[in-house]
C-alpha cells in the first residue's frame, strides 16, 4: 500500500461531517468560525453541531429555554453535591465536573430521555386508539417493564415544579405559530390526565417531562435529551465547584462532621470469643 493510500485510509478512519480543520481554516458544518463568531448564540451552535443546520428563531428559543431551566438544582442534586465534595478533596475544576457529570445516569439525569421514549410509546399506540387510552396503556407498559416511577412526572422536592409551566407555555406558543407540531405536548398532557384519574390527584409534569416535550418537539433523539441535559447541568456543576474552591472545607463528606451515620452491623465482638 502506497503512502498516499495509507493517508487516505487514515483520513477515512477519522472521517467526520462536523468539523473541517486545516492550517488557517476552522469550519463547522460548512460555516467558517469567522462567520459564526459574534453571529450566532451558543444554543444555536449546539443545534448546528448536533443537527447540521442552523435553527429557526423559534427552535432556538425553545432550546435555549430548556437549557436555562435545567442548569442547577442545588446540593439536593447528587451531581452538584459531588462537585463540591470533589473540589474539597483536591480535584481541579475539570476533575470535579467529570466526577459530577458521571453521576448523570438513568436515575439522576436520564428522566428526559426516558420521558421521550414514553411519549413515543403513547403516540405509537394512539395511531389505533384514543390518546388517553394510548397513554394508559403506555403507562402500564412502562411501569410493568421498566419502573414504577414515571419519568418526567412528580418531584421529590417540589409539589409543583416551577420550571414546567413556563416551558409548556413556550411550547404552546410555538404550536400556535406552527413552529412545532404539539404532538408530544399532547402525549405528555394525556399522561397527566390518566394519572390524575387513577390517583385522584394531579401528578404534575416536572422539568424533565417539560424539557423532554421540547426536545421531542424539536426532533431530538431520546439519547440526546440526556446529552443536552448534561450540557445544561454542567454550568451549575461548574458554578458550585468554583464556589467550593473559595471555601476552606477539606475532604467534605455528604454530612457535616457533627452528624453521625447509623451503624447497622454486628454488635461489638471479641476475637477471644470467636469459635
Amino acid at each position: 500500500m502506497s503512502e498516499t493510500q495509507l493517508r487516505e485510509q487514515a483520513a477515512h478512519w477519522w472521517r467526520t461531517s462536523i468539523c473541517d480543520i486545516a492550517p488557517g481554516r476552522i469550519a463547522y458544518r460548512g460555516y467558517t468560525i469567522e462567520e459564526l463568531i459574534d453571529q450566532i448564540s451558543f444554543p444555536a451552535m449546539i443545534w448546528l453541531m448536533l443537527r447540521g443546520e442552523l435553527p429557526t428563531p423559534a427552535q432556538e428559543r425553545l432550546l435555549q429555554a430548556a437549557l436555562v431551566a435545567s442548569v442547577d438544582h442545588g446540593p439536593h442534586a447528587p451531581s452538584i453535591a459531588i462537585a463540591q465534595m470533589a473540589v474539597s478533596c483536591g480535584l481541579p475544576l475539570n476533575g470535579a465536573m467529570a466526577s459530577a457529570i458521571n453521576t448523570l445516569g438513568d436515575l439522576h439525569g436520564g428522566a428526559g430521555e426516558q420521558a421521550i421514549e414514553l411519549y413515543d410509546e403513547v403516540l405509537r399506540r394512539s395511531e389505533t386508539k384514543d390518546l388517553d387510552e394510548a397513554a394508559a396503556e403506555a403507562i402500564d407498559h412502562f411501569t410493568t417493564t421498566r419502573s414504577k416511577y414515571l419519568p418526567g412526572f412528580g418531584h421529590r422536592f417540589h409539589p409543583v415544579d416551577p420550571r414546567a409551566d413556563p416551558l409548556l407555555v413556550l411550547v404552546d406558543a410555538a404550536v400556535s405559530d406552527a413552529a412545532v407540531s404539539g404532538r408530544y405536548a399532547s402525549a405528555a398532557r394525556a399522561i397527566e390526565r390518566v394519572m390524575r384519574e387513577r390517583k385522584g390527584k394531579l401528578i404534575p409534569m416536572n422539568v424533565d417531562g417539560a424539557t423532554a416535550v421540547i426536545y421531542a418537539e424539536l426532533g431530538f433523539a431520546p439519547p440526546l435529551a440526556r446529552g443536552i441535559f448534561c450540557l445544561s447541568r454542567a454550568v451549575g456543576i461548574l458554578a458550585h465547584a468554583w464556589e467550593q474552591t473559595g471555601r476552606k472545607d477539606r475532604n467534605k463528606g455528604p454530612m457535616p462532621k457533627q452528624f453521625a451515620y447509623k451503624y447497622q452491623g454486628q454488635p461489638k465482638r471479641s476475637l477471644k470469643e470467636a469459635p
